[in-house]
């Protein structure tokens, strides 16, 4: 069994309304609470992080599967939406939404297609991200599967 560990540095120097850092392996910036919470929305904040995470996290595993069964793609792009719930002071992280769009190439197959769709699903229940956050936030897949020479750039 491996083990990895994953070291983040943090710093807060004040109170409610201030901005802090944090630095992790390729990523340093600045943290506060985001504007639509009273903050001061500088840089990122907790609730984005969780959405960048579980996007990443999908879109990676997707392209990694999709290596591996030798699925041919022009492109592979995606928007994700998270969406967080306050009622009476509790904020709870609801839902993320993944609307990844497969371009594959021209010549693609509807048994490609197929293919697709169905990495496309086994990448969200694969994603170490959407495995540990599951029970507690939902995650929806809207997947977009498209053929290049019918898809205008």
């Amino acid at each position: 069994m491996a083990e990895h560990q994953f070291h983040l540095k943090a710093y807060w120097p004040g109170l409610r309304n201030d901005v802090g850092e944090i630095e992790t392996g390729g990523l340093k910036t600045k943290v506060s609470i985001p504007p639509e919470m009273e903050g001061p929305g500088i840089g990122t904040n907790p609730d984005e992080m969780l959405l960048g995470a579980a996007a990443t996290c999908y879109i990676i595993t997707l392209g990694a599967m999709m290596e591996r069964s030798k699925l041919e793609k022009e492109n592979l792009t995606m928007e994700s939406t998270g969406i967080v719930d306050v009622t009476k002071g509790v904020i709870t992280y609801k839902k993320i939404i993944h609307r990844p769009v497969i371009l594959l190439k021209a010549d693609a197959t509807e048994k490609d297609h197929s293919l697709a769709r169905k990495l496309a699903q086994k990448a969200e229940a694969s994603c170490m991200i959407s495995r540990a956050i599951k029970g507690n936030v939902e995650v929806e897949l809207e997947e977009t599967i498209l053929n290049a020479k019918n898809h205008s750039k």
